[in-house]
């Protein structure tokens, strides 16, 4: 969980964060918010995953609850744009740290590209960009495509270098920097302390982002050899480490830097970093970051094609996607399907863009599979629940009361996107009738 979760959000999102909320306590309060209401998601997915420890996570528990059309809207979204923009956020991330330490208009003059074509410079750096962001997406399907022992090597090695690094930010910004005057002018502004709903709920929306993945693991809670005791023990202390560590490392970049000097930094750490030991030691924390997006995005890549195989599987989607590599033993067609739209997405929208799509889309089924907890108390009692969430139903009712008003305020925060997602949600209904059609034909001739 711990692994799956640290990526890209911390060390990008409390520039977001900071440019929305004016105080060091109004910072530290909605990345608690965050925290908490993941918790509350994490133990509620904690029982459905251990009343039904079945590979295909969300997928399983929204198709139980609701139905097969709403297990299919899941997978529809989940392949379109909410997985597989979530792989090329984590892609344009990386190539936002590449360009940080590689200034990639520069690379273009160096290289005289703009003799060659007829684009300036900067516009040779942005194109750059953009493949450097396709390539990374590409080179880990590739990893993930050649077995699944090659993907967990990679994912091991990423996930130990990424906590290293980010320990050793936050040690050096607590000890350089000025961590006692944190609870004077920047805790507390000189006006009071204020906090308007939209600008939370906008830098909340950031925040889920950095807490995206506290779920994953119910994809394969059916590899679980003890799933009924792991699985809520792993929601439950891995969302709740990562709380503490996104505490912890918001106070070391306060510790350095002022709320506008985080505001107005692409990455804090960098500039924080900068601050304290010059350009040398930036370059440092930049490939430490790269480190971190490049190993989270392991994750969603090894775990997101499960969901289609499923499908696949069940007759609700293409059935080459259920083909199994008959020498690596990967579902090979899901993951470079994955990949290659992964990688168109990186062409349509940038960091921000793809942040807005995904974490709204997301929270809709987030939202709808908690409250399936309450739907399947009532419509299967007796199915065997190893694992209750505490404080029922008060738990997941906050979790969906939290999760609606946050998808209310970005509708009218953020129309534009909010729309997008929308579209993309409901192209899954006339996606579920054909396939639900052709399967009762093809079983019919049987």
């Amino acid at each position: 969980v711990v692994g799956g979760i640290i990526g890209s959000g911390i060390f990008f999102v409390p520039a977001v964060v900071s440019s929305q909320l004016t105080s060091l306590s109004a910072v530290l309060l909605v990345w608690t918010f965050g925290g908490l209401l993941s918790l509350a998601g994490a133990l509620s997915l904690a029982e459905l995953g251990a009343a039904m420890p079945r590979t295909g996570g969300l997928y399983v528990y929204l198709k139980e609850a609701y139905g097969s059309w709403a297990g299919f809207l899941y997978g529809w979204i989940h392949f379109t744009i909410t997985n597989s923009g979530t792989v090329a956020t984590l892609g344009a991330a990386f190539a936002l740290g590449v360009a940080a330490i590689l200034p990639l208009d520069e690379v273009a003059q160096t290289l005289r590209l703009a003799a060659v074509l007829p684009l300036s410079n900067a516009q040779i750096g942005f194109v750059l960009q953009k493949i450097i962001g396709i390539a990374s997406i590409l080179s880990l399907t590739w990893f993930n495509y050649r077995g699944l022992r090659a993907g967990i090597r990679v994912q091991n090695l990423f996930t130990i270098a990424k906590i290293t690094g980010l320990a050793a930010i936050v040690f050096l910004f607590l000890l350089r920097g000025r961590p006692t005057e944190l609870w004077t002018a920047d805790f507390w502004p000189e006006g009071g302390f204020s906090l308007a709903f939209g600008p939370f709920g906008i830098a909340l929306i950031a925040v889920l982002w950095a807490y995206e993945g506290w779920h994953s693991i119910t994809f394969s809670a059916g590899e679980f050899k003890n799933p009924q005791r792991d699985i809520p023990r792993s929601l439950a202390w891995g969302t709740l480490i990562i709380l503490g560590i996104y505490l912890v490392t918001n106070l070391a970049y306060f510790a350095v830097l002022t709320g506008p000097d985080i505001a107005a930094a692409a990455s804090p750490a960098t500039a924080g970093m900068t601050k304290l030991f010059g350009l040398a030691a930036a370059v440092v924390v930049t490939l430490i970051i790269l480190t971190s997006v490049y190993g989270a995005n392991n994750t969603q890549i090894l775990v997101g094609p499960r969901v289609m195989y499923a499908m696949a599987e069940e007759g609700l989607f293409f059935r080459t996607f259920s083909r199994i590599h008959p020498r690596y033993r990967t579902p090979g067609v899901s993951l470079w399907a994955q990949g290659l739209l992964a990688s168109a997405l990186t062409l349509v929208g940038g960091f921000e863009d793809l942040l807005n799509w995904v974490i709204f889309t997301h929270w809709i089924f987030y939202a709808a599979t908690v409250a399936g907890v309450i739907v399947l108390r009532y419509k299967r009692p007796d199915l065997e629940r190893p694992y209750r969430v505490p404080l029922y139903p008060w738990v997941p009712l906050l979790f969906v009361l939290a999760s609606v008003g946050m998808i209310i305020n970005n509708i009218f925060a953020d129309w534009y996107h909010s729309l997008i997602g929308i579209i993309f949600v409901l192209s899954g209904l006339p996606a579920y009738w054909f396939f639900r059609s052709h399967a009762a034909r093809k079983q019919k001739q049987e």
